[in-house]
């Protein structure tokens, strides 16, 4: 009889360690969800103050701002359907992008642009353009700078495109959409990269870490070499 109920104690001492293990993991789990909630909250609310408080006429800062705006939306639209870490933190770089298109805008405006943003995920090892830079594809001429102009209008944050890395920069018309369509146009913006992005240029930005960012995409460039 005495163990038998020495048993049952040890058994039922093993289910309450059980269950307290259980409560503590859940616990867990749900301060990080709302850790994660939290944070991407905060950015999105932070970049919709910007996109209702900022307005302009110049070209490039418009369009910087529209798409600061429809970053604000698809963070919108994410945070209301999320319910895990990873999916707040999609929310999080949605918003932290949009607040990327604001700086551009700022400063397309001439004005400060703020506070330094935590780096983009997407934008790791692209780089950033450093100089003008003007090319020649299929007839049409196409430029790329540091800075906003009235030739390049179009502000991209940085990242990859059909798996390579596109720096930051102000582009005369938004290839990466192009190159991110179907068909012929995948082909054509394809065309466009290899030629703005050509390691003949030598003039791009590309950070500490680009080289372990790049890896094994160099061949990604075809005959421009491993320069880069």
């Amino acid at each position: 009889m005495m163990r038998v109920l020495l048993l049952l104690a040890i058994v039922a001492m093993v289910l309450l360690l059980i269950a307290a293990v259980q409560r503590s993991g859940q616990a867990r789990r749900q301060t990080q969800l709302d850790d994660a909630r939290a944070e991407a909250q905060r950015w999105y609310e932070r970049l919709g103050g910007q996109v209702m408080n900022l307005s302009s006429e110049e070209p490039a800062a418009r369009q910087a701002l529209a798409d600061a705006a429809e970053r604000y939306n698809a963070a919108g639209g994410q945070l209301q359907q999320a319910n895990s870490v990873r999916q707040f933190a999609l929310a999080r770089e949605s918003a932290l992008e949009g607040l990327t298109y604001v700086r551009a805008a700022r400063l397309a405006m001439g004005l400060d642009p703020g506070p330094d943003l935590p780096p983009l995920h997407a934008a790791q090892g692209a780089g950033q353009i450093t100089q003008e830079r003007e090319v020649t594809v299929e007839g049409h001429s196409y430029k790329a700078g540091p800075r906003p102009g009235a030739d390049t209008p179009y502000y991209y944050p940085g990242g990859r495109v059909q798996g390579r890395p596109v720096p930051a920069g102000w582009y005369s018309t938004p290839v990466w959409k192009t190159a991110l369509g179907a068909g012929a146009g995948v082909l054509g913006g394809m065309l466009i990269f290899d030629a703005l992005l050509s390691p003949g240029f030598g003039d791009m930005d590309f950070g500490g870490d680009a080289g372990d960012a790049f890896g094994g995409d160099f061949g990604d460039f075809g005959d421009f070499g491993g320069d880069f």
